[in-house]
């Protein structure tokens, strides 16, 4: 394992993400390179400071009050045609949409965060569609689009491998004046939309062919509405 793999798997390794084939190689590394465990080092008091600095935010008691489920006098399966009843929600619960993963939204985030606080912004540094593209053949086992959209404002700089809930994911970087879009591509899972905001980022969602696209940004969120649509009318 390269200095340059052990550091791609750094985080993942720190998350307790990587299967164990991978965590045995990260490991073995950085027994044997004192830079890498440096990176390792940093990475390490980079987690500690966040996780001790950065506020949990905590549910009002009208917020809990509000979700808190509220017991029932007469439960609908137990009442004449309850029968009926307890069909037709069951139909309803089945034809709608699974909500976003809360814990794939947070790893997107995360995943947004650390790029920009590890110096860890890209594998491969590049405006070149044709550069960026090929460099994960092999890496992942899907090919994703990799538009140019140099000419609506969003400039390519490169993309990176990364990991979004123990799964392989393509970063791919782009720009907006001063501002960084991470784009995560990653196989297609049923989910509805994710919330337009978290922790002060912008998520856009879009899924092209068996393949789902999240950006992430601080952006105005026109901004990034803007640029989902000209990645995916850009890529078909």
């Amino acid at each position: 394992m390269t200095c340059n793999d052990a550091k791609s798997h750094l985080s993942a390794y720190l998350d307790g993400e990587l299967d164990a084939a991978s965590t045995s190689q990260v490991r073995g590394h950085l027994a044997d390179c004192e830079g890498c465990r440096m990176e390792q080092a940093r990475l390490e008091g980079l987690i500690g400071a966040i996780r001790t600095q950065v506020p949990r935010p905590v549910a009002s008691g009208t917020l809990r009050a509000r979700v808190a489920p509220q017991p029932r006098k007469n439960p609908i399966w137990l009442t004449a045609g309850g029968s009926l009843a307890l069909g037709l929600a069951l139909g309803v619960a089945l034809m709608w949409p699974r909500r976003t993963d809360d814990a794939l939204v947070a790893s997107l985030v995360d995943g947004h965060v650390r790029s920009l606080m590890a110096s860890h912004l890209f594998d491969v540094a590049s405006t070149d569609r044709h550069t960026v593209k090929p460099w994960f053949l092999g890496k992942i086992d899907f090919a994703p689009a990799v538009p140019d959209l140099a000419r609506d404002g969003f400039p390519l700089i490169g993309g990176r491998l990364d990991y979004l809930g123990g799964r392989p994911a393509a970063g791919l970087v782009y720009r907006r004046n001063a501002h960084i879009i991470n784009v995560f591509a990653l196989p297609h899972s049923p989910a509805t939309p994710p919330p337009s905001s978290v922790r002060g980022f912008h998520l856009a969602m879009w899924r092209l062919g068996d393949v789902d696209y999240w950006a992430v940004s601080d952006v105005e969120a026109s901004e990034l509405a803007t640029f989902a649509k000209r990645f995916e009318a850009s890529a078909r």
